[in-house]
């Protein structure tokens, strides 16, 4: 579990830390007082990387260089310091020259209001989703994403070339198929592993009304290689690639129809229904829950889904939930508590 975390110019602190406990730990206080931001730290820290923004730079603190995460997860020392010129690594007090071994250490499910976009927002939600529980789950799929979205980036600049050379265009062609296919296979795969438990969450959750299904869409209509060549007027035209894993897209079905039309506690529901999913994978795979990072979701949840949600987390995942008050909970009992209007930043 986490135990302790130390942060230094990260948002709106200066540096602050604090210990966790097993099971139930609840960070409280008003809002805008930076619950979240220690939530999201602690994420940072162990997947270096955040729910809430795609670039690091826009967590520094104003006027500072860089920012700081320290912290003790199963009893290794983790060192994180980021500037947008230099970012270092120190595990145990060893400095490394790549995250491979970092990244293994722990896993994380975040839970935040904004999941709901996963639902009704773009497809670009959902393909993020899917790859931060890939990343987890599949030790190589990072590199074989990274190596993608390398080759899509390269490709794209020349199609926006006033002239196109195709042999240079051509020349990604290769990188790109391979490391799309890997990327949509992992994806297809994770998504058929997710349905049993993101069906039964949807169904608990619901209060047994609802069942869950989830469509896997290929950008490339399941064929990557006949698609790009039959793509290439359209490619063209747009000066972009115009299919591949990029275009992924998950449709959802409740009771057998189209969720698009479901009510906001339906498409919430659905959202904690993902999240509770990827928790149970997570912990199937690796023999051991993922640390579960809660921002204040409880207040948008009528009591019986508030209820069941608590019911449906695992009991022996270690939980940090971020509040403004614990009057919706029915007993907080031996949790462990930081009160930021008492504590201060």
């Amino acid at each position: 579990m986490l135990t302790k975390i130390k942060i230094r110019h990260f948002r709106c602190y200066e540096q602050f830390e604090w210990e966790f406990g097993a099971g139930l730990n609840f960070i409280i206080g008003p809002n805008a007082r930076g619950k979240t931001s220690l939530l999201e730290s602690a994420c940072i820290l162990l997947r270096l990387q955040s729910p809430r923004v795609a670039s690091l730079a826009r967590i520094v603190q104003h006027g500072r260089r860089g920012f700081v995460t320290d912290g003790f997860f199963a009893r290794r020392h983790l060192q994180f310091y980021y500037s947008p010129q230099k970012k270092k690594l120190a595990l145990d007090g060893v400095e490394q020259t790549n995250a491979k071994e970092w990244l293994q250490i722990g896993r994380v499910v975040w839970f935040g209001n904004e999941d709901i976009e996963m639902v009704r927002g773009s497809a670009d939600k959902r393909r993020k989703f899917l790859d931060f529980i890939a990343v987890q789950r599949d030790a190589g799929y990072r590199t074989a994403l990274r190596a993608y979205e390398h080759a899509l980036r390269s490709r794209n600049h020349l199609l926006k070339q006033p002239s196109h050379r195709w042999r240079e265009i051509a020349a990604f062609d290769g990188p790109l198929l391979q490391h799309g296919e890997y990327v949509r296979t992992v994806r297809h795969n994770l998504l058929a592993e997710l349905q049993a438990d993101a069906d039964a969450a949807q169904f608990a959750i619901s209060g047994n009304r609802e069942s869950l299904r989830l469509d896997y869409a290929p950008g490339d209509l399941g064929n990557f290689p006949a698609a790009l060549a039959a793509a290439k007027t359209e490619d063209a035209r747009l000066r972009q690639t115009t299919t591949g894993p990029h275009r992924d897209d998950v449709r959802f079905f409740l009771n057998q129809m189209p969720a698009d039309d479901a009510s906001e506690g339906q498409h919430r529901t659905l959202a904690l229904a993902l999240k509770l999913g990827a928790t149970r994978l997570l912990e199937r795979h690796f023999g051991e829950p993922p640390l579960l990072l809660l921002d204040d979701i409880f207040g948008e949840l009528d009591p019986g889904r508030r209820n069941s949600l608590l019911a449906a987390l695992p009991s022996a995942a270690q939980k940090i939930v971020t509040t403004t008050h614990l009057d919706w909970m029915p007993s907080a009992e031996g949790a462990n508590i930081l009160r930021l209007d008492t504590a201060g930043a």
